[in-house]
């Protein structure tokens, strides 16, 4: 078993008021990512756009679909470069790029778990996210559509937050780690006193349960496009369902602390499992 799969999403590697790069945050993930750890990274499409912003004195325009994968394309290379500099240079580090035909597919879901639990045994950090530099909207859809049609529990992964969910569950990890810029989950999100700091059932159906409830209070997205709480409560449902903790945190704490619950976070189990 893998013992962690992590996630951050975009706008945590970012630092908005400068509109540049989160140096410090990659300096202090790169002291804690080591080999066993799974990591899916947010952050090609965004670091892309400041990229060229940078370079060109202004965004593209035109088409939204086009610009997200030019800007991914430009971005991914420097995302990597920088996860590159900043984590121990003993450890090898291993771009995997993947898209929803891989999860659709027992063969492909079957070859890259396969990588993922060879690079824990070769002293090396699997760094993931999702292809959106040759991944086409209206393709995709039409692909899920079709299986949905088959009757077919299709996987979208239009977020990394279902990527990071459907990786935890492909490797059965001991825990899944959601980093974002909130401290979790609230129940009311404009009252910062409401944060919920358990979700937990004796069964997976007691859990799910909750989270349907909670769902009802999720508003809002970090950034256009992105689902939001309510959308993270519902990809980490399988995972649950195979032994997998999952715990919702600010990228702003250190792993260990929030793994150790030194600081406030919103931790999801089941308590049979």
């Amino acid at each position: 078993m893998i013992d962690l799969v992590g996630k951050i999403g975009s706008m945590a590697l970012i630092d908005a008021k400068n509109g540049d790069i989160d140096y410090n945050k990659f300096a202090a993930l790169g002291k804690q990512l080591k080999p066993g750890m799974v990591w899916i990274s947010s952050g090609a499409v965004e670091i892309g756009r400041l990229d060229f912003f940078k370079r060109a004195g202004a965004g593209l325009t035109g088409c939204v679909e086009e610009n997200k994968t030019d800007y991914a394309a430009q971005g991914q290379a420097i995302l990597m470069q920088t996860y590159r500099n900043f984590i121990d240079p003993k450890f090898s580090i291993r771009q995997i790029l993947v898209e929803h035909s891989h999860f659709n597919d027992d063969e492909k879901r079957a070859h890259i778990e396969g990588l993922i639990k060879r690079a824990a045994a070769q002293g090396a950090i699997p760094i993931i996210n999702y292809n959106d530099a040759v991944s086409s909207e209206e393709n995709r859809k039409f692909e899920i559509d079709a299986l949905r049609k088959k009757n077919v529990n299709a996987h979208e992964l239009v977020d990394n937050d279902e990527t990071a969910a459907q990786i935890a569950c492909l490797v059965k990890a001991k825990t899944l780690l959601i980093l974002s810029t909130l401290d979790g989950i609230y129940a009311d999100i404009k009252d910062p006193k409401s944060l919920i700091r358990e979700i937990s059932g004796k069964s997976t159906d007691e859990v799910h349960k909750k989270i349907d409830v909670l769902k009802m209070n999720c508003k809002g997205a970090s950034r256009a496009g992105a689902g939001g709480a309510a959308a993270k409560l519902e990809y980490i449902k399988p995972c649950l369902a195979r032994g997998t903790r999952v715990i919702i945190a600010c990228a702003a704490y250190g792993i260990d602390d929030v793994l150790a619950g030194r600081v406030p976070s919103t931790a999801i189990f089941c308590t049979d499992n």
